[in-house]
């Protein structure tokens, strides 16, 4: 394994879910980002594509976060769409912790004094082998769509 190679292994935590089980799961970073990060569910639905969605910080409690990554491809999800605002960290790390593809969402917030480029740039600036898709800021139902498209391919 090089360096740059990201190392998975199952999380007890998170238990196996069956094949009919959710194929996208939506995570954010913070209660206040649900009704942002809901739209990307809705256009899950209208494309008939199973999800889960859940709360959880890369800084209020990073060890959810990577169980809930390692174990991500076991119980039968493709990809992770990842929404955080400010530092943004929550992309970065769940790439961290697992081969899936993620798409992050960079949000805006009022606590920013950059307006949201401070979370974008936290989006798309990985270090090598830790690759995160980015889309526009506010823009989780194209995170949607690509996962979609990843999906199907």
């Amino acid at each position: 394994m090089t360096q740059f190679e990201t190392q998975t292994q199952p999380a007890p935590q998170f238990a196996e879910q069956a094949q009919d089980g959710p194929l996208v799961g939506i995570i954010m970073g913070s209660k206040s980002d649900l009704e942002t990060m809901e739209k990307a569910g809705k256009v899950l639905e209208e494309a008939e594509v199973a999800f889960e969605i859940e709360v959880m910080s890369a800084h209020r409690d990073p060890e959810r976060v990577a169980d809930y990554c390692r174990k991500a491809r076991g119980r039968g999800l493709k990809v992770i769409i990842a929404g955080a605002g400010l530092s943004a960290a929550l992309p970065g790390v769940a790439a961290a912790h697992t081969d899936l593809p993620v798409i992050g969402v960079p949000l805006s917030s009022s606590l920013s004094a950059a307006g949201g480029l401070d979370a974008l740039l936290s989006v798309v600036q990985m270090p090598p082998g830790v690759p995160v898709a980015a889309v526009g800021l506010d823009n989780p139902r194209n995170a949607a769509h690509l996962a979609v498209r990843i999906i199907n391919a």
